[in-house]
C-alpha cells in the first residue's frame, strides 16, 4: 500500500473517531461509527492473504450490523421522544438496543465471537489499532449514555466478559488470540463499573491503552507470534524480555504493577456500593486470566539470562521498527502504582 493511501485510510480512521466522540446528535456519532468502520477494512486486509480478507469481512459484517441497531435505536428514541440529543435516550427498548449495539462493537460476550478472529487475520500492528483506537468512539458513547444505559444488561455482559476473556485465553498458543480475549476481560472490567463509576471506567480504559501498547509493540519489535516464539525473545533483545514479562503481569494485574491500580480501585468501588458477590465474580474470574498471563511469562523467564535458550540464537539485527515508542510507552506501563491517590474518584 502507498504511503499517501495509508495516511489517507489513517486520517479517515482519525476523523471518524473524533466526530463520534465530538458529537451530541445520534446521526453525527452513528455516520463518525461509518466513517471509522470502512477506513480500517482496508488496513486489515493490506496483506492480501485469505485469512486477512476473512478478518476483514467479518470485521465488517459485526460492525455494519451494530451501526445499524445504533441507528434503529436513536430512530425509535427519536420517534418516542421527538430529539436526537445522545443525552436524552429515553425510551427503555431503544436503550437496551443501544447497550447490545455498543457491546457488539466493543466486544463483549456473548457478541465477541469476532474479535478473536479479527486479530488472528490481521497483523500486529492493525491488531494494536483495533484494540486500542478502535474501542474509543463506541466506549466514548458508553461513556455519555452511562447514566441512560441499560444498567442490569451491562453488568451481566462485564461479568460475562470477564470470565469469558479468562476462560478462552487459556488454551491458546497464538498470541493474538491471547490478547483478544485478554482485550474482551478488560472491556468486562470497564462495562461492569460504568454504571457506578464513569471515571473509573475511564481510568481502566486508559490504563488498559497504557500497557496493553507497549505489549503489542515488544510483540512487534522481536517478531513474536506463538508461545514458543516467547522463549526466543532473550536472544533478540536481552533487556527487552524481563520487560515484557513485567508487561504481561502487569496486564494481568498483579500487585506493585500498574495494571493492579484500576482493578483495585474497581473492586474498592463495588464493595462500597454493597455489591460484594459482583465483586467476588469480578475477582475470582480474573484468576483465570492471570493463569496465562503468567504461563506466558514463564515462557519468557525460562529463558533469561543466565540460563539462556539452548536453540541456535537468532542473528541481531539492526531493528527494522523505530524503538523509542516502545521506550516511552514501557515505564506508564510498569511504574504507575504510586498515581493512585490522584486517581480516586
Amino acid at each position: 500500500m502507498s504511503p499517501m493511501i495509508t495516511s489517507i485510510l489513517i486520517l479517515s480512521l482519525a476523523t471518524g473517531t473524533i466526530i463520534t466522540m465530538a458529537s451530541f446528535h445520534w446521526l453525527l456519532a452513528w455516520m463518525g461509527l461509518e466513517l471509522n468502520t470502512l477506513a480500517i477494512l482496508p488496513i486489515i486486509s493490506e496483506s492480501h492473504h485469505p485469512r486477512a480478507t476473512e478478518a476483514s469481512t467479518k470485521y465488517f459484517l459485526t460492525q455494519a450490523a451494530a451501526s445499524s441497531l445504533i441507528l434503529f435505536s436513536s430512530v425509535m428514541n427519536a420517534q418516542a421522544t421527538g430529539q436526537w440529543s445522545i443525552l436524552q435516550l429515553e425510551d427503555p427498548l431503544a436503550q437496551t438496543l443501544l447497550t447490545v449495539a455498543l457491546a457488539m462493537k466493543l466486544g463483549l460476550a456473548p457478541a465477541h465471537f469476532w474479535l478473536p478472529e479479527v486479530l488472528q487475520g490481521s497483523s500486529f500492528k492493525t491488531g494494536l489499532i483495533i484494540i486500542t483506537w478502535q474501542k474509543l468512539a463506541p466506549m466514548t458513547l458508553l461513556l455519555l449514555t452511562w447514566n441512560q444505559a441499560s444498567m442490569l444488561t451491562l453488568m451481566m455482559m462485564g461479568s460475562l466478559s470477564v470470565a469469558v476473556g479468562g476462560l478462552g485465553g487459556l488454551n491458546q498458543t497464538q498470541l493474538r488470540k491471547v490478547i483478544a480475549f485478554s482485550s474482551i476481560a478488560h472491556l468486562g472490567w470497564m462495562a461492569t463499573i460504568v454504571t457506578k463509576s464513569n471515571k473509573l471506567a475511564l481510568l481502566n480504559l486508559t490504563m488498559y491503552i497504557l500497557i496493553s501498547t507497549p505489549m503489542m509493540l515488544s510483540l512487534i519489535f522481536s517478531s513474536t507470534k506463538t508461545t514458543q516464539d516467547l522463549t526466543t525473545t532473550w536472544t533478540t533483545s536481552p533487556m527487552l524480555a524481563p520487560l515484557t514479562m513485567m508487561t504481561l503481569l502487569s496486564l494481568g494485574g498483579l500487585p506493585p504493577l500498574s495494571g493492579f491500580m484500576p482493578k483495585w480501585l474497581t473492586l474498592e468501588e463495588l464493595l462500597m456500593q454493597n455489591m460484594a458477590p459482583l465483586a467476588t465474580v469480578l475477582a475470582v474470574s480474573t484468576l483465570l486470566s492471570l493463569f496465562f498471563y503468567l504461563r506466558l511469562s514463564y515462557s519468557l523467564s525460562v529463558t533469561l539470562s543466565p540460563s539462556p535458550t539452548k536453540i541456535s540464537s537468532k542473528w541481531r539485527l539492526k531493528p527494522n521498527t523505530s524503538t523509542l515508542p516502545l521506550s516511552i510507552a514501557l515505564p506508564p506501563s510498569i511504574l504507575a502504582l504510586p498515581l493512585t491517590p490522584l486517581m480516586k474518584p
